[in-house]
């Protein structure tokens, strides 16, 4: 996207924004619209599986609707939004844990964004192993990350899945900066311990391979 069509898109927001804080509730609809996949995209990674997700994204646009009077112009509103959800997630009782397995109809993640199974199989087709030891690399990590505090798991979903940076991090959770590079380095360090074993070889940083690019 180029600069005129980002100020464009800001624009627009902004009106949005306004207008349904003024109590107009169809340019909120449009809002919604607008960034709920990009909100429930987050709640996945922080919450682990779909229906928890659904209930948090649910949650946080009930909750900016209500908060929108003091939401600030110059802002972003879609970290606004990813703020709400981490403060929520965090606040959240915590579940019954649940084993997390990765869906055969789910797309693949790749470095250049998510191909589906269909065309996955078929690139791979030389070297299906390949495939498959990347998605089951994929589906323990996904089961530590489970096994992190929602602290810590927020954080390193925040750095190492949303591409969020040091400073960005610490004011969406509302901590210092060393209290969020304290976490994150904790939780990478935990990730490696938990997915070591079941590997059966140190994993320097298991991170980098579920980095956003």
């Amino acid at each position: 996207m180029d600069l005129s069509s980002q100020s464009s898109n800001k624009n627009m927001v902004t009106d949005l924004i306004k207008r349904a804080q003024r109590g107009d509730a169809k340019p909120f609809e449009v809002l919604v619209n607008m960034y709920q996949n990009r909100v429930f995209g987050l709640c996945v990674k922080l919450t682990g599986n779909r229906d928890d997700a659904e209930d948090l994204a649910q949650e946080v646009f009930i909750k900016a609707y209500h908060a929108l009077d003091g939401f600030r112009l110059e802002a972003d509103f879609g970290t606004w939004l990813h703020r709400i959800a981490v403060n929520m997630y965090l606040n959240m009782k915590k579940k019954n844990s649940r084993v997390i397995q990765v869906s055969l109809d789910e797309p693949i993640s790749t470095g250049d964004g998510e191909v589906s199974r269909e065309i996955a199989d078929q690139d791979a087709a030389g070297n299906p192993l390949a495939s498959l030891e990347e998605v089951e690399f994929r589906g323990m990590v996904r089961q530590a990350l489970d096994q992190l505090s929602q602290e810590h798991r927020s954080v390193l979903v925040l750095r190492d899945m949303e591409g969020y940076s040091y400073d960005e991090i610490a004011t969406l959770t509302q901590c210092s900066l060393g209290t969020v590079k304290s976490r994150i380095n904790r939780a990478r360090q935990a990730l490696r311990e938990l997915i070591s074993p079941e590997l059966g070889v140190g994993i320097q940083n298991p991170e980098s391979r579920i980095q956003k690019k």
